[in-house]
């Protein structure tokens, strides 16, 4: 009978990534099937813990931060939680061999953005790498499948990938994290006279790490590479869009990619990847 307890968990994280990411479900659907649901248990956990530092306002943050990490140990350990998207993340955790030290850095992330924080270059790198580019390699020991080998040859591009979602993210919502949550992430930018030559910088370093991970991409395991290739897509989509907006523009709105163009790009991305453009 707990057969259908994990299939109820792996659910709840499938659920949990379509109501908070349309753009990665498009993704995680091409990839193989028995892909899909160790993604989904992964994206699951981490919106859960993003979810409690950007969210929960009414609540005491930090307590419940630290139980969800107990609980995620005690989950890994036993091979079990009460928790359905807890008990999805540990059987991936356990199956495809994820380090702790990944689970750490990403949680060590998570705590920074739970008090006020002046971001140098030593701080955003270690936020980076905690809270995207471990997701990234996360990810990369599923879509190896215990091929030590092709894992470590993949680590940067990943790492890259990972950064570079960042790092759009963070120009996405700069104003949101800005003006709601009082953060700025980007060290030595002064986001109340943020100008055009600061964004053309940090638009700059994710191009480079775009460009690294696109040759990553190419080497990766058939099963995988075609919903990183669309998640690439996408995201290469949105930074251009982005890059055609000032900077005051981006600290005033959202800067986002309608569902119909989101459509527009998978259709485009799978024609290009059938033409062996990858």
């Amino acid at each position: 009978m707990k057969a259908l307890y994990d299939k109820l968990s792996a659910e709840c994280s499938k659920l949990t990534t379509r109501r908070y990411s349309t753009s990665f479900s498009l993704g995680i659907y091409f990839l193989n099937r028995h892909l899909r649901a160790p993604i989904y248990g992964i994206y699951g956990f981490v919106r859960l813990a993003d979810e409690i530092v950007d969210s929960f306002h009414d609540y005491d943050k930090a307590y419940l931060l630290n139980k969800f990490r107990q609980d995620c140990y005690e989950a890994i350990d036993m091979g079990i939680s009460l928790n359905p998207v807890l008990h999805a993340f540990q059987e991936v955790v356990n199956n495809y061999g994820i380090e702790r030290e990944l689970i750490d850095l990403f949680l060590r992330s998570m705590e920074m953005d739970l008090s006020k924080q002046d971001y140098n270059s030593e701080k955003y790198d270690q936020y980076i790498l905690g809270s995207a580019q471990v997701v990234g390699l996360m990810c990369l020991r599923v879509f190896t499948e215990g091929n030590d080998a092709q894992y470590q040859a993949l680590k940067e591009p990943a790492m890259k990938l990972g950064s570079a979602f960042q790092k759009v993210n963070f120009l996405r919502d700069v104003q949101a994290d800005y003006y709601t949550l009082s953060r700025n992430y980007f060290p030595e930018v002064n986001l109340s006279r943020f100008s055009n030559d600061e964004k053309k910088l940090i638009e700059a370093d994710i191009e480079g790490e775009f460009k690294e991970a696109l040759a990553g991409i190419k080497k990766l395991p058939a099963g995988a590479r075609r919903g990183v290739y669309l998640a690439y897509i996408y995201y290469k989509e949105l930074f251009n869009k982005i890059k055609r907006c000032t900077a005051e523009k981006v600290m005033s709105e959202r800067i986002r990619i309608s569902n119909r163009q989101k459509f527009g790009l998978m259709c485009d991305s799978m024609i290009r990847y059938k033409m062996n453009a990858i």
